[in-house]
């Protein structure tokens, strides 16, 4: 029976970078289906976007039915020369694995399998396990979770809890378990004026000059002070642009690119309308044109309770160390799971993620996977 390090490095193998496969999930099917799940990889597409496979599998067809989520995309590994390994060797050195994805996220990814493929061998499950894995975290996040459980809905699928086997903790494994997100709502904001001659100002209009009026208004006063699950929403202004490369030209635009971290204080509607309040106060009139990318990510919390309570003490049986409850940092496939079932996300230390030398300790992986495999125990003998 393969180890959790074993599948970790294989997975890292697999080139797949967003939406590419290059052979992970199929890997994973075939593993999964020798342990006895039914599996299934689906492809879904849409227009103006990559078609993405994504793989469902069941152990059980008995109730509760325990899922854990995933993805085997991974982003890019930038410029490969920076990297003390190839990133798609999986090197091991000094106990630390090495390679694009080892923390985000096939490490964890590896781990879950592996407690799953050991829990399912020791005794008759009284219930079931699912695998909901995407090809598609990583990218649009159109092709991938979302549509597998709506596709999975339609077959009669119900889960009642899920476990999402992201990075999480921040100093040690143990320390962390995301209990909730944050929604995510990207911006763009144009300033018209009137392009014209530096010299001659009276016969252009920058609009730039009205930079500072826009960014202290998006920025004062703060949109809330957070509550007793997250802290107070945030908008970052991410880029300024005004395709103007001469030092003698006014330009006639001013582009600002910004996304807001907001809590449940908010829905995208509502935080979309205040923003355009803002900007309309601002500019007193002046030109301007305002969207929004279309919003996956709202917030949601998973309130503490016998679930949240089952995955600490899992935790702290094979740490030592209890948990905390966080709703910090960013989004995950868990905002499309929440609209099916309770779910919580908890992996590995994230100190590495999407970073150059991205890695993992091969302790922390396996850990991980006891402490998933104890999740297991709890759940079912409970």
């Amino acid at each position: 029976m393969p180890t959790a390090l074993d599948i970790a490095r294989a997975l890292i193998r697999f080139p797949s970078v967003t939406p590419r496969d290059e052979g992970a999930l199929p890997y994973l099917s075939n593993l999964l289906q020798s342990a006895g799940f039914a599996t299934e990889l689906v492809t879904f597409s849409a227009p103006d976007t990559p078609d993405v496979l994504n793989l469902f599998a069941r152990y059980g067809s008995a109730q509760p039915n325990l899922a854990f989520a995933g993805h085997t995309d991974v982003v890019p590994p930038g410029d490969v020369s920076r990297w003390r390994h190839d990133p798609f060797a999986a090197e091991v050195a000094d106990g630390v694995l090495y390679g694009r994805g080892a923390c985000d996220m096939k490490g964890g990814l590896a781990a879950t399998v592996a407690a799953a493929l050991r829990f399912v061998g020791k005794k008759p499950v009284s219930g079931s396990i699912s695998f909901l894995i995407t090809g598609d975290e990583e990218g649009p996040s159109i092709n991938g979770t979302a549509k597998l459980l709506a596709w999975a809905a339609g077959r009669g699928e119900i889960f009642d809890h899920c476990v999402v086997g992201e990075p999480t903790c921040l100093e040690k494994l143990g320390d962390t378990i995301k209990h909730g997100r944050r929604g995510s709502l990207t911006g763009r904001l144009t300033l018209f004026g009137k392009q014209g001659h530096a010299a001659y100002p009276h016969i252009a209009d920058n609009p730039v000059r009205r930079l500072s009026a826009v960014l202290d208004a998006l920025f004062s006063p703060p949109l809330d002070e957070g509550d007793e699950n997250f802290a107070p929403s945030n908008l970052e202004v991410v880029s300024v642009d005004v395709g103007n490369p001469a030092s003698n030209v006014i330009p006639g635009e001013a582009r600002l690119l910004f996304n807001v971290r907001f809590n449940a204080v908010w829905t995208p509607e509502r935080l979309s309308d205040e923003i355009h309040r803002r900007v309309e106060s601002a500019l007193n009139g002046a030109r301007y044109a305002l969207s929004f990318d279309l919003c996956t990510a709202t917030a949601f919390v998973t309130h503490r309770g016998p679930f949240t309570d089952l995955v600490a003490d899992a935790v702290e049986d094979v740490t030592g160390i209890r948990p905390t409850l966080n709703t910090a940092g960013g989004t995950s496939d868990a905002r499309f799971i929440k609209d099916y079932c309770p779910v919580v996300d908890f992996g590995l230390p994230n100190a590495t993620i999407h970073a150059v030398d991205e890695r993992a300790s091969v302790e922390d992986i396996e850990a991980l996977s006891r402490i998933y495999e104890r999740v297991m125990e709890r759940y079912f003998d409970s």
